[in-house]
């Protein structure tokens, strides 16, 4: 999944799991969306095939930088846990066992259609992440923005806010330090190290 769009970029189904399949994934992944050296960075778990040497040698050879959630820590990724969510919330989230591969690999590829250009994302202003991973949602983002203004400016005693936010978000960070989480940091070490001298002292 792309972080910043949201968009399910690549995905497969196996009867198991394997470093040599993950990597293959990964060089398909990038041909497909055109990825050169020193571009990505692949955020993932700290499972085998992600951390093997088949994965290491393809992520060196694509120029993939690799980076890892912390060990035993599940929402590091809070883009991927809320992937998991809404697929898990769905209606057509089948309860019983898939009869064969073929079978897992349709569903899936009508669950990865619906999610990328059906789902209008909360999260991105309400648009569907493939929209957003091909840059239309600027046009319509601003388009939104002018239909709620004139109606606001049309009939001004229905709202009793300002017009919903439609401005486009521009950055998307992993885990970002928030200016409280940083000050926080900061007065704990602080803390820290005024008892240390005292038992010096």
């Amino acid at each position: 999944m792309d972080l910043f769009s949201r968009k399910i970029v690549g995905w497969q189904v196996y009867d198991c799991e394997s470093a040599e399949l993950a990597s293959a994934l990964l060089q398909d992944i990038c041909t497909g969306q055109g990825i050169v050296a020193q571009q990505l960075v692949v955020h993932s778990d700290n499972d085998a095939p992600m951390k093997g040497e088949t994965m290491l040698a393809t992520m060196q050879r694509l120029g993939v930088a690799p980076s890892r959630s912390r060990p035993s820590v599940s929402n590091d990724n809070p883009y991927s846990e809320s992937l998991f969510r809404t697929l898990k919330y769905r209606p057509a989230m089948p309860v019983k066992a898939f009869e064969n591969l073929l079978q897992a690999r349709r569903w899936v590829s009508d669950l990865v259609h619906w999610y990328n250009d059906e789902h209008r994302h909360s999260a991105i202003r309400f648009v569907t992440p493939s929209q957003r991973h091909a840059q239309h949602d600027k046009d319509l983002l601003a388009g939104r923005a002018a239909v709620y203004e004139l109606a606001r400016q049309t009939h001004p005693q229905r709202w009793s806010k300002q017009c919903r936010n439609w401005h486009r978000i521009d950055q998307v960070h992993l885990n970002p330090d928030t200016h409280q989480t940083k000050e926080a940091g900061t007065l704990k070490k602080a803390a820290w190290y005024t008892t240390f001298m005292r038992q010096l002292a």
